[in-house]
C-alpha cells in the first residue's frame, strides 16, 4: 500500500469515508431496486417470482460494471469516493469481479458483514473485510479540473 495516501499524513483522503460508503450503499440499493422493478416489468411480472435471484444477478452485474468502468458505483460517485488498489490504481475487471464477489459473500453471511463494518469504522484506512483481503481502499476522490 505504498502508493496510497497515508492516513496520518493525508487524512483528507479518508475523512468521512465510512459514512459516505453507507450513503453510497443506500443509493446503490435504490438504483438496484429500480433495475429490478424494470426487470419485473420487462418479464411480464414473471421476474416477481424470482425477485431474490433477479436482485442478486442485477446487483452483481451493476457493481462489476460500474467498478470496472470508473472504480466506483453510481452511489460512490454521487458521494465522491472511489475504490483504489494497493498500488493506487483504479479497479480493472478482474479486481472489480473479486471485490464484488467478496462483497456478495459478506452480504450473504451477516457475521462477515458485521466484521466488515467494524473494520471500516475502526481501521485507519476504513477498509472492510473484502478491502483488507484484496488490498483495496475507499478514498475521497481527488478534485479534477476538466477542460
Amino acid at each position: 500500500m505504498y502508493n496510497l495516501p497515508d492516513p496520518d499524513r493525508q487524512p483528507e483522503f479518508y475523512a468521512s469515508v465510512p459514512v459516505k460508503r453507507l450513503l453510497a450503499w443506500i443509493i446503490d440499493m435504490l438504483v438496484i431496486l429500480l433495475l429490478c422493478l424494470v426487470g419485473v416489468l420487462l418479464t411480464a411480472f414473471v421476474g416477481a417470482f424470482f425477485f431474490g435471484f433477479l436482485w442478486l444477478i442485477l446487483s452483481f452485474c451493476y457493481r462489476v460494471v460500474t467498478l470496472a468502468n470508473d472504480s466506483a458505483t453510481w452511489g460512490m460517485r454521487f458521494v465522491g469516493i472511489e475504490i483504489r488498489t494497493a498500488d493506487g490504481n483504479r479497479l480493472d475487471l478482474p479486481m472489480a469481479l473479486a471485490h464484488t464477489a467478496g462483497y456478495t459473500v459478506s452480504i450473504a453471511l451477516p457475521l462477515l458483514q458485521v466484521i466488515s463494518i467494524v473494520m471500516m469504522l475502526t481501521g485507519a484506512r476504513g477498509q472492510g473485510l473484502t478491502d483488507a483481503f484484496l488490498g483495496t481502499v475507499a478514498l475521497n476522490r481527488r478534485s479534477e479540473l476538466r477542460a
